[in-house]
């Protein structure tokens, strides 16, 4: 059974930077493809962003790129979301998924949450106008 532990959530002001980091644990780290997810009040879960195991191949969602920033070490069997000039409208709560890697790199199949088994608890992002 893998575990996820998400950690970097908080309250920022628009223009702001936060970093969340996730550490999965019941699997080899390298295994894993990694990604993150958010859902705002009253909203679907939607993809943000996601790192294939290598990381040769990351995938954004639109609205975030240029912005937010997916990677992970290895090493450290961690991934993290660089997030930098936060608006409002990112606020949301922030979960950590992961599933073994196989399937194409594509962001049709990194940006679809049911392809994903293993979620984290959520780690709340406030960003004040």
């Amino acid at each position: 059974q893998v575990q996820l532990v998400e950690s970097g959530g908080g309250l920022v002001q628009a223009g702001g930077s936060l970093r969340l980091s996730c550490s999965p644990s019941g699997r080899p780290f390298n295994a894993l493809v990694m990604a993150w997810f958010r859902q705002a009040p009253g909203r679907e879960r939607e993809f943000v962003a996601g790192i294939s195991r290598s990381a040769e191949s990351t995938f954004y969602t639109d609205s975030v790129k240029g912005r937010f920033a997916i990677s992970r070490d290895n090493a450290k069997n961690t991934a993290y979301l660089q997030m930098n000039t936060l608006k409002p409208e990112d606020t949301a709560v922030y979960y950590c998924a992961a599933r073994e890697g196989v399937g194409a790199l594509s962001l049709s199949v990194y940006s679809r949450a049911a392809n994903y088994a293993y979620w984290g608890q959520g780690t709340q992002v406030t960003i004040s106008s």
